[in-house]
């Protein structure tokens, strides 16, 4: 907000004045890595010839993708530790122990 004591005459552009603009660390240059079309920057092979893999490239295949399958095959396989699964195994274990049926069989219609 401005202040009673700044006249709004001092704000206004007088005609033959002009804004100066500011621009720091604008040198021209671009500031990324201008798009050559190309994937990642790499140029295709010549025809004919395959691209050499880098030597940390493999590495991550196998670090990836052995972690997913993993991580698949223990999540597939973990113990079932919900409310659920515990009240179900209690309460088969205390039918069974009064002598009750645990598996419902449903009346022929």
């Amino acid at each position: 907000m401005l202040s009673k004591a700044t006249p709004l005459r001092s704000l206004r552009i007088q005609p033959g004045r002009q804004v100066a603009q500011k621009r720091f660390a604008s040198h021209g240059a671009p500031h990324y890595n201008e798009p050559s079309g190309n994937i990642f920057g790499e140029k295709p092979p010549p025809p004919g010839q395959k691209r050499v893999k880098e030597d940390w490239e493999n590495i991550w295949y196998i670090g990836m993708y052995g972690t997913l399958a993993l991580t698949g095959l223990l999540l597939y396989y973990k113990p079932d530790t919900s409310i659920q699964g515990w009240a179900l195994k209690e309460a088969k274990a205390r039918m069974e122990a009064r002598g009750e049926k645990v598996q419902y069989e449903s009346p022929r219609l």
